[in-house]
């Protein structure tokens, strides 16, 4: 199309009579920035999120004195990751962990996958992606009788570590009078390779777990170290 000033008006030399004047034309450079621009921020918010589940150190907190278990996931300096809420008169576990005390934006799950099994066999799932990222399972009698050890599996359930508590503290726990009052000492083996540790601080009332995870391979998704350490903290601290 072509504006005649003379007549002020646009001609179109396809059908060869006069039109409205045409719509703005976007260049395409602009016509992509929108688009582009959401992707980045879509990015930016997906590498923030994972970025909270790539750290070396956490803290895993109980709240004190609570009708049901309460538990805070934090960093290195103490500022909430997650927030988990175990639910009372459960048939199997479902532990889902949000951003925060609302319980509005959730993160990740853990799940059992059986009903009243003593095995504890849990699903550790991405709830934004609802995929698997690993699987625990207690390993009942020595849990029970000498130490705790939990199997660890890759999203396709083959066995690839463990967490196992330190032997001479977890018979003293078990066996010694006032032993509840000894933490909790466990290290984390991928491929029998040592990776992260996992401690209780001693005290008298309420549950601080230490984690340390530096050495853990980028393979391993950290949020199944947690899941477990969570599991830990629930169950373990209620059979003793």
């Amino acid at each position: 199309m072509m504006f005649w000033e003379k007549n002020q008006k646009w001609w179109c030399k396809t059908c060869k009579q006069y039109r409205l004047a045409p719509p703005a034309i976007v260049p395409a450079q602009q016509a992509v920035q929108q688009p582009s621009a959401q992707i980045a921020a879509h990015q930016e918010a997906h590498a923030a999120l994972t970025g909270i589940w790539a750290q070396n150190n956490y803290k895993i907190r109980k709240k004190v004195l609570a009708l049901t278990n309460q538990y805070w996931i934090q960093d290195s300096q103490e500022r909430t990751l997650g927030y988990a809420k175990q639910k009372a008169f459960r048939l199997k576990e479902d532990i889902r962990i949000f951003t925060d005390e609302t319980m509005k934006n959730e993160l990740f799950k853990i799940q059992q996958q059986q009903v009243l099994d003593i095995t504890m066999t849990c699903a550790v799932v991405d709830s934004r992606l609802n995929q698997v990222l690993g699987y625990v399972k207690r390993k009942v009698l020595s849990s029970m009788w000498s130490r705790s050890e939990w199997e660890i599996f890759d999203r396709f359930n083959t066995l690839i570590g463990g967490i196992y508590e330190n032997k001479s503290s977890g018979a003293m726990r078990r066996w010694m009078p006032g032993g509840s009052l000894v933490p909790i000492k466990t290290q984390l083996t991928l491929n029998n390779y040592p990776v992260a540790d996992i401690n209780q601080q001693f005290k008298m009332v309420g549950d601080v777990w230490d984690i340390n995870c530096v050495q853990v391979p980028p393979y391993f998704d950290r949020r199944v170290l947690l899941g477990c350490a969570l599991l830990m903290g629930m169950i373990e601290r209620q059979q003793r």
